[in-house]
């Protein structure tokens, strides 16, 4: 990705880095780079949160037991059957609130952190790329996993007629306010390798495909990238959404002990064998590929109506 210091607002070229001076963006130029990437993280939530429901309920298979698993089409087929489709678009309503703050952050982070490593590195490779996607994604992370908590005790109780502010006041009233961070440390342990691959991959596929191929700016060079870019974002971050799940979920009546993600993680391989981190892979692969691509083809062409660059 080049960055340049033009009239969209965009981060500044390394080159010119020594002449910066530093300070905030005009206010449009912050609420164009957020607002595209929540919106487009948003509309990818929609499409793909059926998915995300069955992921869910995949990885909160067997809990402290083994055994064969249920596939994704059963699954998908005994929640039609006993709970109807709406159970499908259990806990949308946070997942988008989610996707927004969540998605604004972490997408409308990642050039300011990559130009503060640039600064500091004083280098473009793709460690620099790696390391500013990491922060942005635990960051956001951080500051929306109430929203993620919502998110999956809404898709495990179905029969439960209770929105998710009603539910947000009942966890924090038993259980407290701090169950609201549940599953935070793994959230961030996901997150920031999940957006070091997704941004770092994309960044860099990119730069090849266009040095190698013929492809230039535009739909087919962002439709390749973010598929390349799934599929790596999906191989790393699998097992830590697993455990994100099984934390988020569990509450004081659970009968699930779990004190953190290390060792839910022990818990899960010595009960349920290490292949049990990866329940739920393949859905994870079918929700965030396409996630992926819609994800940052949306983006790209919301920049570019906003007068931004491409990322």
């Amino acid at each position: 990705m080049s960055i340049s210091n033009s009239s969209s607002g965009s981060v500044m070229d390394v080159d010119n880095k020594k002449n910066h001076k530093w300070g905030l963006p005009p206010l449009s130029t912050i609420v164009y780079h957020f607002g595209t990437s929540g919106l487009s993280v948003a509309t990818a939530t929609a499409v793909t949160h059926p998915l995300d429901v069955l992921k869910v309920r995949l990885q909160m298979q067997l809990v402290g037991q083994r055994g064969p698993l249920t596939g994704l089409g059963h699954i998908f087929t005994q929640i039609l059957n006993k709970e109807g489709f709406s159970a499908l678009y259990l806990g949308l309503t946070p997942a988008l609130t989610r996707s927004v703050l969540y998605g604004g952050l972490r997408l409308g982070l990642y050039e300011p952190s990559k130009y503060v490593c640039e600064v500091a590195f004083e280098s473009t490779n793709l460690f620099v790329k790696i390391v500013a996607g990491g922060f942005a994604g635990s960051f956001a992370t951080a500051m929306t996993n109430p929203t993620e908590v919502l998110k999956v005790r809404l898709q495990m109780n179905s029969g439960a007629k209770v929105g998710a502010i009603s539910l947000m006041r009942k966890i924090a009233s038993e259980e407290g306010i701090c169950a609201l961070w549940k599953g935070v440390g793994p959230a961030m342990a996901r997150a920031a390798p999940l957006t070091a691959s997704q941004l770092a991959t994309y960044d860099e596929s990119k730069r090849a495909l266009t040095r190698w191929t013929s492809v230039e700016e535009g739909f087919s060079l962002h439709l390749m990238s973010s598929t390349i870019s799934g599929v790596a974002s999906t191989l790393v971050t699998a097992p830590m959404d697993m455990i994100k799940t099984r934390l988020m979920s569990q509450n004081e009546s659970s009968g699930r002990n779990y004190k953190n993600g290390l060792h839910c993680a022990y818990q899960v391989m010595r009960t349920e064998g290490s292949l049990a981190l990866y329940k739920g892979g393949f859905t994870i692969f079918a929700r965030l590929g396409p996630q992926t691509t819609i994800t940052f083809v949306l983006c790209e062409k919301l920049r570019e109506l906003s007068g931004l660059r491409a990322i």
